[in-house]
């Protein structure tokens, strides 16, 4: 892991709607048009891959990551979760965790691909009135790693 980097997005920004703080961790929403349930879990000191992290650091980091992902699931019943770690275009330490449905634009291809069918702004609409109780049910399941 390194110092803070200027050039860093992620080490200058939240990254998106803050839903919880910890030490080493914060989870955010993504504001990604048409996935209202997209989540970034974000490692707050630069390092740019898992492997930087010490074995204890790796293990909480994917703990959180599995917390999030169960709470959509008990929260939104997606279809799927989508679990990713590129880092390709930001390369400091975050996991996408994002609750699919069937119904969205993309399904089953990833969000980053094309759109294989029109998005259904009804349902987005349904799941984004979801999200309060989704982001609180987060941070109180993520309190102990505060």
């Amino acid at each position: 892991m390194s110092a803070p980097s200027a050039d860093c997005v992620l080490c200058r920004e939240a990254g998106g709607l803050p839903v919880w703080q910890g030490a080493q961790l914060r989870v955010i929403r993504a504001q990604e048009e048409g996935f209202p349930a997209f989540y970034r879990v974000i490692w707050t000191a630069h390092a740019a891959e898992l492997s930087d992290l010490s074995e204890a650091e790796r293990n909480t980091c994917m703990a959180v990551v599995a917390a999030v992902e169960r709470v959509l699931r008990t929260q939104l019943q997606p279809t799927k979760i989508n679990l990713a770690a590129l880092g390709n275009m930001v390369p400091h330490l975050h996991w996408h965790v994002i609750a699919r449905h069937d119904w969205d634009s993309h399904f089953p291809a990833p969000v980053w691909a094309n759109p294989l069918r029109a998005r259904d702004l009804a349902r987005e609409a349904q799941l984004q009135d979801a999200l309060a109780d989704c982001d609180a049910a987060i941070a109180q399941a993520l309190a102990r790693w505060a």
